[in-house]
């Protein structure tokens, strides 16, 4: 029953119109680093307010699979790809030709979550010697190793390896602590009613970082400025209108997906608007950060995560900005 609504209310909200003769789209494909979210929600509004239409493009977002969306866009199967943070990184220092267009997320959603009622936790370094509850990566090593040294504490543990069943285990008190973004996990943990702590990444040693990448390759950047910046420019206002429109926003993407719990959806839009995490004082939406960037970049290399197709940690190359490219911002 709430499909078909969904579907009437968008039809009814106004979209962005053309003048003039009709012409031709150029089609535009983007990879997606995991099945439709908030995180995405521009691509999303410019594409069914017509405003990709009116830049005269035909966008295809690219159902989520298991080949990654840096493996996509590097193997020309995307002309875009919106990766993570750290899918960006590894992806960029392993030698992979994918440069960042585009930051989504202004400041750090993820955050480590524990029960409220475990006494036994207070602050970071009462981490050690618990049980985690994890998702397979290095980069969470170096995170809650970071964060437990960063407190005066022993950075040992134990890990289970659960992916997203992290969050029941949590929940029952099967584990002590895991990682979860607060504008999507930790808004299904409120609307569950779960009473939950965090401490935050960038309060215990770990850079802030800005995350979502819109990414693309050296050729199209070359090639196709013009493709580019529609594209870009287009995203941009997609994401500025989510940022003011929050509840009509979670309509489209709730209309353009199936999602079991709507309330989640729109508590989630909300929660990015509320916390800031589009808009930050008078950065333009989108716009990289230079300092941060190559902040976290130096991180993610001194930690050993950025390693090889041996395992073997890469070596820091002293200046990464030219892995990122927002030229087509300039008016």
């Amino acid at each position: 029953m709430i499909r078909p609504f969904l579907l009437a209310l968008v039809m009814a909200l106004p979209v962005a119109t053309t003048s003039g003769p009709a012409r031709a789209e150029t089609p535009v494909t983007v990879a997606l680093d995991w099945t439709l979210n908030t995180n995405h929600i521009g691509l999303i509004v410019a594409r069914d307010r017509g405003l990709y239409a009116q830049a005269g493009l035909e966008v295809e977002i690219l159902p989520f699979s298991d080949t990654s969306s840096a493996a996509l866009l590097a193997g020309g199967v995307a002309d875009f790809g919106y990766l993570t943070a750290l899918g960006f990184m590894s992806a960029r220092a392993g030698g992979a030709d994918v440069t960042a267009l585009w930051a989504t997320m202004q400041r750090e959603t993820g955050r480590l979550v524990y029960n409220s009622d475990n006494t036994a936790i207070t602050r970071p370094s009462d981490l050690s010697g618990k049980t985690y509850a994890g998702f397979g990566s290095a980069w969470e090593a170096a995170l809650i190793g970071t964060m437990i040294r960063h407190d005066g504490g022993d950075p040992v543990w134990d890990t289970v390896t659960l992916g997203t069943g992290a969050y029941e285990a949590l929940a029952s008190g099967a584990v002590d602590f895991t990682l979860e973004v607060a504008t999507w996990e930790g808004v299904n943990g409120v609307l569950l009613g779960r009473k939950q702590s965090a401490f935050a990444y960038a309060d215990y040693g770990v850079p802030d970082q800005q995350n979502g990448y819109i990414s693309t390759r050296s050729d199209v950047l070359a090639d196709k400025p013009d493709l580019v910046r529609a594209f870009m420019r287009a995203t941009q206002a997609g994401y500025e209108w989510a940022a003011d429109n929050p509840a009509q926003a979670a309509d489209l993407l709730l209309a353009a997906g199936e999602f079991p719990n709507p309330a989640l959806v729109h508590g989630s839009m909300q929660a990015i608007v509320d916390g800031g995490y589009l808009r930050s004082g008078d950065t333009p939406v989108g716009q990289i950060d230079p300092v941060r960037f190559a902040t976290m970049a130096r991180f993610l290399f001194d930690s050993g995560v950025l390693t090889d197709e041996s395992g073997a940690p890469l070596v820091w190359p002293g200046d990464v900005t030219g892995w990122y490219d927002q030229g087509w911002m300039a008016r």
